[in-house]
């Protein structure tokens, strides 16, 4: 037992940090407080343990805490389930032992285990208390076994902390810059950030969780850390959030100074109250009072549009329930629990354990910024030894809520493109300012601050290239229609096309354009009324997601199978696409700025000649004119010479003008006698 006196990570002797993890079937079922600096730790610790059967022993690991190391083993046992005896409480206890080596002594923890039935034919197993000490020549202290003492661990609320930024960090490298982490601590619970290389404002953007078991809050520490190799990472500063002074059910933007450092942090803070509360319980149920709907709905109303600009609307959502969800566990249960987000506002509802129908019955409010906001609920499994896993999702935009409507949702994938098993059932009230919202549309959209990191993937790059190409193709179509009235293809329609030309281009005044966009719309919604509208875009667009879902399937199960170089070719032919077209545009580009940028002399002197007879021309002839004869001429060309072809004269010159890649390409070397080529390459340091 000596290396107990060792395990903590500054090395005082004598001494260690220890805590219980318990474990049935490979899955942690729960975890102790930390006991600091104590060989003969008393938990006196009480928790609920649901069991399937008895056959599954229960697994005891004792770890020493090490802030910012990995937690050191102290020693482990097994506890058989079916010695136990049914409604009789039962001290028992275990010795510690280490499977590397089996001989060493190692302490013992002392339990007191009840085993007893409840509903449904399962059994609980109720660790009454636990408690640890090293067998040596240290006595155990005093056992305080009272029940007014006893605490149950399981965790009453969630904190949701989500790392934005840092600014103005203490620089820690000699290039005057820094590699900053950092590090969150709450209890036992401990998270670590992303690295973020060379740099004094790091962006972060992630997101942590925290089990939160102490009603009243508790401190998180938080430590900036600056990345070193090879060496002990430099600190940074410290600063701490006391959650008991922060609000629930309420997401805070916190701007935290640096103690022992320079610079600051800048978080987002949510605390989500866990305990399984019914509806009518619920205090922020506003909208089931009458009274308190009267003033909600009077905070919005048409009087009072320029109070407040900020607060545009009030949304409730109550998460009832959800029906045969997938299994997670290997048991073919979940131990879901349901995460609502509305922009970066993100709250969390209790779990329900190993149900595939959970009911959670808990209401969210959320103050509207931007009611073309898009409401998000997730379901996830819940996983101590790991993240939670994705259960499903759906994403519902606020201005296509029905009001009061208890409403079925089917839960999509992670990529919202089609769907996974289970159904969640949601109520939603959206109340808003008409006014108010229409100018929060002229602002700014409110940033999102966790999203997630883009991947390479051949489907997504060639649907982004399709999307853009179907966007082109519209004006592309639209040219070619103009194109065919010019070349008197429909005598019918060309004729039509000249004098409409004629007509608007004579009586043409600025106020036409914004009414054509109205026309346009007009038009739309008319075939929207009259069950016309044409909506195969829609299934082109939904065709590409469910092809792109099919091949990440297949990505997936493939995955372990395809080297590195078999992705690059699988996504060569859409990079050859979208190089050619990135090409033609930065081409352009680069033509028209040659142009100014005298490259070709002859050319800037042809321009500088045109430029010189449009600008007299349209000095001294009105614009009206200018453009009658044009069309007047683009209309009758192909009657006055039906075999000319067609062209346009800008482009014709532009394609004249060298992009940078040709002006390489035609520059010539210095030439160097006295070395050959080849030589010339290897001495050049250039």
């Amino acid at each position: 037992g000596d290396q107990l006196t060792t395990t903590n990570e500054n090395g005082r002797s004598g001494t260690s940090d220890p805590y219980v993890k318990f474990k049935i079937g490979g899955k942690e079922v729960f975890r102790s407080k930390t006991i600091h600096k104590n060989l003969n730790p008393v938990w006196e610790e009480k928790a609920c343990i649901l069991i399937d059967h008895t056959r599954e022993p229960l697994y005891i690991k004792v770890f020493d805490y090490d802030f910012g190391f990995q937690d050191d083993f102290i020693g482990s046992a097994f506890m058989d389930l079916t010695s136990l005896e049914l409604n009789r409480p039962t001290d028992i206890t275990l010795s510690l032992k280490d499977p590397h080596y089996p001989d060493h002594d190692l302490g013992s923890i002392l339990l007191s285990v009840l085993l007893a039935p409840k509903e449904g034919q399962r059994e609980v197993t109720m660790l009454r208390r636990k408690s640890w000490k090293r067998s040596s020549k240290f006595q155990p202290q005093s056992l305080r076994l009272s029940d007014m003492h006893r605490k149950s661990q399981l965790w009453r609320g969630i904190v949701s902390i989500t790392l934005i930024e840092g600014c103005e960090l203490k620089p820690m490298d000699a290039n005057g810059l820094s590699d900053p982490y950092v590090k969150f601590r709450l209890g036992h619970q401990k998270y670590k950030s992303k690295i973020v290389p060379k740099t004094l404002n790091p962006q972060w953007r992630e997101q942590f969780d925290f089990h939160l078991y102490e009603e009243r809050g508790g401190i998180i520490d938080i430590t900036v850390w600056d990345k070193d190799a090879g060496k002990r990472d430099d600190f940074i500063g410290r600063c701490q959030i006391d959650l008991s002074v922060l609000s629930r059910e309420q997401t805070h933007k916190l701007e935290l100074q640096l103690e022992e450092g320079e610079g600051w942090l800048v978080l987002l803070v949510t605390l989500t109250a866990s305990a399984a509360v019914s509806i009518s319980d619920l205090s922020v149920n506003s909208l089931e009072d009458q009274k308190e709907r009267e003033e909600i709905l009077k905070r919005y109303s048409t009087m009072r549009m320029f109070h407040n600009m900020k607060d545009v609307g009030f949304l409730q959502v109550k998460v009832i329930r959800a029906e045969a969800l997938m299994a997670a566990d290997v048991t073919g249960k979940s131990d879901p629990f349901c995460v609502v987000e509305l922009n970066n506002d993100r709250l969390l509802t209790h779990t329900v354990y190993k149900n595939l129908n959970p009911e959670w019955n808990k209401v969210f409010t959320f103050n509207i910024k931007d009611i073309h906001s898009v409401l998000e609920v997730t379901v996830y499994d819940e996983d101590r030894d790991r993240s939670a896993d994705f259960l499903g999702k759906v994403a519902i935009p606020l201005l296509s809520i029905q009001n009061g409507e208890q409403k079925a949702y089917v839960l999509k994938n992670k990529q919202l493109t089609g769907p996974t098993k289970g159904v969640i059932y949601l109520e939603i009230d959206v109340i808003f300012n008409a006014v108010k919202a229409s100018i929060r549309t002229l602002m700014p959209k409110e940033q999102k601050y966790i999203e997630e990191e883009n991947r390479l993937s051949k489907q997504l790059l060639l649907r982004n290239f399709i999307r853009m190409k179907r966007c082109v193709m519209v004006l592309i179509n639209a040219a070619y229609y103009v194109n065919s009235c010019f070349d008197w293809d429909s005598p019918q329609r060309s004729l039509a096309a000249f004098v409409l030309f004629l007509f608007v281009v004579w009586n043409f005044e600025l106020y036409m354009i914004p009414l054509a966009f109205l026309l346009l719309l007009a038009w739309n919604y008319f075939l929207i009324l009259s069950g016309k509208d044409n909506t195969q875009h829609d299934t082109v667009v939904e065709d590409m997601l469910e092809d792109e879902e099919e091949e990440d399937d297949r990505d997936d199960k493939d995955s372990e199978r395809k080297g590195f170089m078999n992705k690059l070719y699988a996504i060569q032919e859409v990079c050859v696409s979208v190089q050619n077209v990135l090409d033609e545009v930065a081409s352009f580009g680069e033509r028209i700025k040659n142009t100014f940028n005298w490259t070709v002399p002859f050319l800037s002197w042809l321009a500088i000649v045109a430029l010189c007879m449009f600008t007299v021309i349209l000095y001294f002839i009105p614009l009206r004119y200018i453009v009658l004869v044009w069309g007047i001429s683009k209309f009758t060309k192909k009657l006055r010479s039906p075999y000319a072809i067609d062209n346009n004269e800008i482009l014709d010159f532009l394609s004249r003008v060298p992009s940078d890649v040709q002006v390489v390409h035609y520059q010539e070397l210095k030439q160097y006698p006295s070395h050959s080529p080849n030589k010339r390459k290897r001495n050049n340091p250039g």
